[in-house]
């Protein structure tokens, strides 16, 4: 029966062309979306992870506790055998240690008086020894003036800042901030270049060093303010990330003791849960808003065909066929039609989709006031989803549609047939 109405539905063009258009445009936007809200939510949160929350991330409990305040009174001490520690507990993980730090940058003039000064925000990473911290954070496309530290108490600023403060490369600064004891610290460094972010928020004031010259600076030998975790060649996984961090801590948290260590995962810093939970319903959300819109559409193209086929299906009664058959395989031509039309929709989309993910879209000059951590090329993802999300609303929405027309079939009456066939 299903090959007889196939055939059917492809001779007689009028009856299946418009609905296969409508819900290959459909599907065809509906798997394009997809694909490019999953690449933006997880660029977004990648170069989120990258930047300053990793997969994972750990540190004392104390510090945690205190996390917005950057509190480096309560780092993390012995760190290279915390290091090694976490390198041999979860081998298929990167890992790498940071300190985040805040103060004062003193400009001086030619006699070594303040000239200028200007409030900073900084990031220690390890810069001279490896180029791991670079590519993660992607900084050489952020390099706007100057090179990356090759020497000793060489840094980067912002170029924003840099301008503000009147500076020229190779010029003296000195960084005003507390120890990790509490103490006055003052360190001179010597700027190599300039960064340019395109988020307002660290354009303003955000200096770059390398962790070890940090150290020296805010007396933390041996010491970091956190570190970050990575999965290996893959991007985050929520669930896998809160099992590490829960199997983690209930081998090394104590609530007694606030320097025992603890790990997060990445949904709980920084009010990520929420985006990450959106990222997760996104696909929900698409697929229900072109349910309903794609069933109103092809409830009226089947109301339109069941007008036009009203004589069909009063000659089908006419010769003995009953209401429920004719129904059925009106839902059933309607099913046909569905996967026909998901099945062009989804290529096409797909294409669409693969051109985005290959070329991506660079908008670095529309993102140059953004406030948020957001990558400058956007690209969609085509995942596992992508492969078959258009065929919900596809098929759905087209059965429904019929469902809809076809009780107007039941509506027929078989006295006014003969009036109807001689006309």
């Amino acid at each position: 029966m299903i090959h007889f109405l196939l055939k059917g539905l492809l001779r007689d063009k009028s009856r299946s062309l418009l609905p296969i258009i409508v819900v290959s445009i459909g599907v065809t936007i509906t798997v394009f979306l997809q694909a490019y809200l999953n690449g933006i939510f997880t660029d977004s949160i990648e170069a989120t992870a990258k930047f300053s929350s990793g997969h994972v991330k750990v540190m004392t409990m104390a510090y945690k506790d205190n996390l917005s305040q950057l509190p480096n009174d309560y780092a993390l001490t012995e760190a290279d055998v915390a290091l090694q520690s976490l390198k041999n507990d979860y081998p298929n993980m990167n890992w790498a240690e940071r300190i985040q730090f805040g103060g004062l940058l003193d400009v001086p003039d030619s006699l070594g008086r303040t000239r200028i000064q200007g409030n900073v925000m900084g990031m220690a990473i390890h810069l001279l020894d490896s180029q791991d911290e670079i590519n993660r954070m992607d900084l050489k496309s952020k390099l706007l003036q100057g090179r990356f530290p090759k020497n000793k108490s060489e840094v980067m600023i912002t170029n924003e800042l840099f301008v503000k403060l009147k500076l020229r490369l190779n010029d003296k600064v000195t960084l005003m901030s507390n120890t990790m004891y509490g103490d006055m610290a003052m360190y001179n460094f010597i700027v190599c270049g300039t960064l340019h972010f395109g988020t307002e928020a660290l354009d303003r004031g955000f200096i770059v060093a390398d962790i070890a010259d940090v150290r020296v600076a805010l007396d933390m030998e041996n010491a970091t303010g956190e570190v970050l975790g990575f999965f290996n060649n893959s991007l985050y996984d929520n669930q896998k990330a809160k099992q590490i961090s829960k199997e983690f801590n209930s081998k090394n948290s104590k609530v007694s003791d606030k320097f025992s260590l603890t790990m997060l995962p990445m949904s709980e810093v920084g009010g990520m849960d929420f985006l990450i939970d959106y990222a997760e319903n996104v696909q929900f959300i698409i697929i229900m808003i072109f349910v309903f819109t794609m069933s109103i559409v092809l409830w009226n193209a089947g109301l339109v065909g069941g007008l036009r086929r009203y004589g069909e299906f009063g000659l089908r009664l006419a010769i003995g066929e009953n209401k429920n058959e004719i129904y059925t395989k009106m839902v059933i031509e309607s099913l046909l039609i569905g996967l026909i039309g998901s099945i062009i929709g989804t290529a096409i989309g797909l294409f669409f989709s693969y051109l985005m993910q290959v070329y991506g879209i660079d908008t670095s000059d529309m993102m140059q006031n953004s406030t948020m951590m957001t990558p400058t090329v956007f690209r969609s993802q085509i995942n596992t989803t992508t492969y078959f999300i258009g065929f919900i609303p596809g098929v759905i929405s087209t059965v429904i549609g019929a469902l809809l027309a076809g009780i107007g079939i039941y509506k027929r009456q078989t006295a006014s047939l003969f009036k109807e066939l001689e006309n």
